[in-house]
């Protein structure tokens, strides 16, 4: 099979990888980035599992085909935060008890922070909306909707006023 090179921006690194026409982008991160945290559950695009953010929307990369990420810029789980420094939305996870078995939580993070990024004062029914895309066989979601009330509280109270975030 012909191998081709890309070039991508994975959690604000550039990177060059060789890879093949057919080879999905779940894959790439995976098993040549070696950033294990984004998951395959389903393979069809329908448990969300391995949501990313490329170029601004959440993905399911399981359904993208490596080369069509050539040029973009990619969020994964192991980008939000470190062991050292964890972002708030993995604090209010970790608080709540959202986190049960784990398997779902990367994909479930990625979504409610870019819900949190457009819409800072969520209603239930706007959370719902945005984590639909990521299916939870542990929680029953109470604990998952919990967290992402904590998150938001956290993050807009980090605003300081002129639409940007301290530090």
């Amino acid at each position: 099979m012909s191998k081709l090179m890309i070039e991508l921006t994975i959690n604000g690194k550039k990177r060059k990888v060789e890879t093949t026409p057919s080879t999905r982008l779940l894959d790439l991160i995976r098993d040549d980035l070696h950033l294990p945290g984004t998951k395959e559950g389903c393979g069809k695009g329908e448990c969300g599992a391995c949501t990313v953010i490329m170029n601004g929307e959440l993905i399911a990369s399981c359904l993208v085909l490596a080369p069509q990420a050539d040029g973009a810029v990619i969020t994964t789980i192991e980008g939000i935060g470190s062991g050292d420094h964890l972002d708030p939305i993995q604090e209010a996870f970790i608080e709540t008890g959202a986190v049960q078995c784990g398997f779902c939580i990367p994909g479930m993070i990625l979504a409610v922070k870019k819900l949190l990024e457009e819409n800072l004062h969520p209603d239930q029914e706007e959370i719902k909306r945005g984590i639909s895309g990521n299916l939870c066989r542990c929680t029953g979601y109470q604990k998952i909707f919990d967290a992402v009330r904590v998150a938001a509280n956290r993050l807009s109270n980090r605003d300081n006023g002129r639409g940007e975030k301290d530090d």
